[in-house]
């Protein structure tokens, strides 16, 4: 699905809670969704033949590509105080420089890795990118989707799907950012000192930059934003490979959204057993009868599933189905923090994407999300430096008021709840919720995964879902839903402007 930058700062904070995770994997540059983590490596019990087992030995072939750009850079013996300084030059962060300094005002960008190629997967809703003028941004739209509940029951998802095209976006968004000026610096950031006026950011080469406005787009690595709160979210985990194949079984006219079928582990009966209890699904997206996004998911489990067994997963699926794997471009392992604590709001440091709690916590979607709240935030840096009426912790709260105002917040909120519920059902639950699910008025299923839905919709999407599932869910929605329902609505209660 959607697939982030990783400063090993604070992420230390969670990496104890996943089976088989030893330590951060310091990738250069923020990328707005999901961390990769270092995996240990561990034998891999597979439970089908030495050719499919194969599979994981096989080495991805594309390297890490950089962009042919002439970046104009910070020159540090100028001394110069910027009006906003990013820090993270993923989507969220490069959104964001392209529009504020459209509005005239200096910005300089921070990442290890300016020029590099994003390299996750990104699968959005083409609805979602039509409506930010994206499309040239796609490299690939399916005319919808299909969600596999069992063997038995199939559901077709008229609602295209597209996956992103990440060279042509960073090159849309670099183009613009140079365009209008905005100035890089290629470095790690290790802290920030805020004065009354200005901040600044200390980077890792000893270059420090005063700017009015900082803002942290670093992903989960929560580099710079403040949580007072213990953090204690759900992880979905996947481990994908963009792969030439023989061939496959799926209409290269529809993505697979989801496939929960388990017939695969038939041969497999304690990987059954475990499916059983925590479930996952094959995510795909078809190019060619031959080329092929395939990836094992984790929807959301607290602690997540170790990366070994979402691996072993695949495999059998794989050669249940027959696709025989003969290379590998790409590959990605992913988990990605659902739900938790929001950052403490407000605070003098801005945050946007991972960092500022925007991931679905139902879904784990965030990329359309939060380049849809990147002009949000940079309206209101551009209106409130512009009018020179508020500085320093002021302009901050109102530019945090204005990403999370208290619809967002308890839209959030309702959120959580549906993934307390998630976290909850075992595999034949979780069919059962999504065949209910998928059945509801497309506003209504749309909304939900797009985050376009917001009380009182949401409730009555809730009471929706509750009419379309059959009496054995609707029992399971209330005996698992009451203790996560009361802390939703003790939250709401609390919650004040």
């Amino acid at each position: 699905m959607d697939t982030l930058l990783k400063t090993p700062n604070k992420l230390g904070t969670f990496i104890p809670q996943l089976h088989g995770f030893e330590r951060i994997s310091s990738n250069s540059h923020p990328n707005p969704s999901r961390v990769k983590l270092c995996v240990k490596k561990r034998p891999i019990k597979v439970c089908s033949s030495s050719t499919s087992s194969a599979l994981l030995d096989l080495v991805p072939e594309t390297k890490k590509e950089n962009l042919d750009f002439e970046l104009p850079l910070y020159d540090p013996s100028l001394n110069k105080v910027v009006d906003l300084a990013i820090v993270g030059g993923g989507p969220a962060g490069l959104a964001v420089a392209q529009q504020v300094s459209e509005a005239g005002l200096s910005v300089c960008s921070i990442d290890p890795s300016p020029k590099l190629i994003w390299p996750n997967n990104y699968g959005v809703w083409v609805d979602e990118f039509e409506a930010m003028d994206l499309l040239d941004c796609l490299d690939t739209t399916w005319s919808g989707a299909v969600v596999y509940v069992n063997e038995g029951v199939k559901k077709d998802l008229s609602r295209p799907y597209g996956r992103v095209n990440r060279k042509q976006l960073k090159s849309k968004m670099l183009q613009k950012c140079i365009a209008n000026g905005v100035m890089f610096h290629q470095a790690k950031v290790t802290n920030v000192v805020h004065e009354e006026v200005n901040s600044t950011v200390v980077c890792s080469d000893g270059v420090k930059i005063q700017a009015s406005v900082v803002l942290d787009a670093t992903g989960f690595s929560r580099c710079l934003v403040q949580y007072d709160k213990p953090y204690n979210p759900g992880y979905q985990v996947a481990y994908g490979i963009i792969a030439e194949v023989d061939g496959h079984p799926f209409d290269v006219d529809k993505m697979v959204f989801m496939d929960w079928r388990d017939r695969h582990l038939d041969s497999c009966p304690e990987l059954k057993e475990r499916n059983s209890k925590i479930p996952t699904f094959l995510y795909a997206m078809p190019f060619s009868s031959n080329r092929i996004f395939l990836e094992e998911t984790s929807l959301v489990a607290r602690p997540g599933l170790r990366m070994e067994d979402i691996q072993e997963r695949m495999v059998a699926r794989l050669k249940h189905l027959g696709i025989n794997v003969k290379r590998i471009e790409e590959d990605e392992r992913c988990v990605i923090p659902m739900g938790g604590p929001l950052p403490v709001l407000p605070q003098r440091v801005v945050g946007i994407g991972g960092t500022a709690g925007m991931v679905h916590p139902s879904t784990g979607y965030m990329v359309a999300r939060t380049l849809a709240a990147a002009p949000i935030v940079a309206k209101a840096i551009v209106k409130y430096l512009s009018s020179n009426s508020v500085r320093g912790e002021q302009l901050s709260a109102e530019v945090w008021r204005d990403l999370w105002p208290i619809e967002r917040r308890r839209q959030r909120e309702f959120f959580c709840f549906g993934m307390d519920i998630l976290l909850k059902l075992d595999l034949e639950a979780t069919r059962r919720f999504f065949d209910a699910f998928f059945d509801l008025q497309p506003h209504y299923w749309h909304g939900f995964l797009s985050s376009r839905l917001f009380l009182p919709d949401l409730l009555f999407f809730g009471l929706s879902l509750f009419s379309h599932a059959s009496n054995t869910s609707r029992f399971e929605i209330m005996t698992k839903g009451t203790v996560p329902l009361a802390k939703m609505i003790n939250n709401l209660v609390q919650d004040r402007d």
